[in-house]
């Protein structure tokens, strides 16, 4: 800690564990080591000492801090990595731990010890022989080990800060790429630190993106678009012209063979039920001719349910027309009967008429008419 102060605002942002050349005073010493980087831009080293195999369990592992803080830039720090005198990329170093006590099968296994070291050249001077690449929220450094001089340098912002910064393999060559609060994607060659992309790609409006925003190998790189959708993204022009020929299908489609013949005994003998077609068997067919016979139809399973629906149109069809003609002959019924009783009302009056004019007439002479 540079104070007091900074004790309770100071926190550790970035881990790196690699077997790295930290003593100037002996350069050839390559020992494992745990590399801190802080919230407010401060680089530590811890020195780790295990102790050998068959003393695990007695002898403890013993940690030193390396003096204070080596390295201090501007921001946080977001990533470190390590780079060999060629520039290739180390890998984080590990440990495998193998309990001895435990059975386990005896199948040939790739001993503990075997650890990735970086390459070295075959000279015998003691250079520096690491490349140590340092990125913060603003700044970056290439940094050479065991000296721990500052070879490059590089402020990939002023205004804005970046929100991921991660060192990837791409094309035979390893380089940083950044993403920028300003919605830029940034690629710098290593050690370099060239320039290489600039593009302006996602403005940053949600705190959904900044956390979940990464990359990866070859150019690759996702986020979490929506809460339930991810987003991959690529900086590769390689990849992105292959990608229509990458694109696969959820099922593939395969020609099916063609089933084999059942022979006729088969059938009778053990095959199961089976229906046998009459004109397959002694029809043209059979005897080499082609079948003259006419297409029949073959109801499918659903044939009887449509037969039975038409035959229930047809019934309420019919059922309705004859209520109709039923409701017809009513009225036509009913006419009838008020001309009939109006006919009767008529010749009732008729008769009064005829029996008055009788009665009217029936004493009288025919000289007094």
């Amino acid at each position: 800690m540079s104070s007091l102060e900074n004790i309770s605002s100071e926190a550790v942002t970035c881990l790196a564990f690699v077997d790295s050349y930290t003593k100037k005073s002996d350069p050839s010493a390559l020992i494992p080591t745990l590399w801190l980087g802080t919230s407010l831009g401060s680089v530590l080293t811890v020195s780790i000492t295990l102790p050998e195999p068959e003393t695990r369990n007695t002898s403890p592992v013993l940690v030193s801090i390396l003096g204070g803080p080596i390295f201090r830039l501007k921001g946080s720090i977001l990533c470190m990595s390590f780079l060999d005198c060629n520039g290739a990329l180390i890998p984080y170093s590990y440990e495998p731990w193998k309990d001895e006590g435990k059975q386990r099968d005896k199948t040939p296994t790739k001993s503990s010890t075997n650890r990735m070291s970086p390459t070295l050249n075959q000279d015998t001077s003691f250079g520096d022989r690491q490349f140590m690449v340092i990125t913060s929220e603003k700044q970056c450094r290439i940094v050479a080990l065991p000296s721990q001089n500052c070879v490059y340098r590089l402020q990939i912002t002023e205004t804005d800060f970046v929100v991921r910064a991660e060192i990837v393999s791409m094309k035979e060559s390893v380089c940083l790429v950044c993403y920028v609060s300003n919605g830029h994607l940034m690629a710098f060659s290593l050690p370099s630190l060239r320039l290489l992309l600039d593009v302006d790609f996602l403005p940053l409006a949600d705190l959904r993106i900044s956390k979940t925003f990464c990359f990866s190998n070859r150019g690759h790189g996702l986020y979490l678009a929506t809460p339930t959708e991810i987003q991959k993204f690529t900086l590769c022009s390689e990849f992105s012209q292959n990608y229509n020929d990458m694109l696969g299908d959820l099922y593939l489609q395969c020609e099916m063979p063609e089933p084999p013949k059942e022979s006729f005994f088969k059938g009778l003998f053990g095959g199961g039920a089976k229906s046998i077609d009459r004109e397959e068997l002694f029809g043209e067919c059979a005897s080499g001719k082609p079948n003259r016979s006419v297409a029949k139809l073959i109801s499918g399973p659903n044939a009887n349910l449509q037969d039975l629906n038409s035959r229930a149109n047809s019934a309420s069809n019919e059922f309705s027309r004859a209520h109709q003609m039923m409701i017809e002959r009513g009225d036509k019924l009913n006419k009838l009967e008020d001309n009939a009783e109006r006919m009767a009302n008529e010749a009732q009056q008729f008769s009064g008429a005829a029996h008055q004019l009788m009665a009217k007439y029936r004493d009288k002479k025919w000289y007094q008419l």
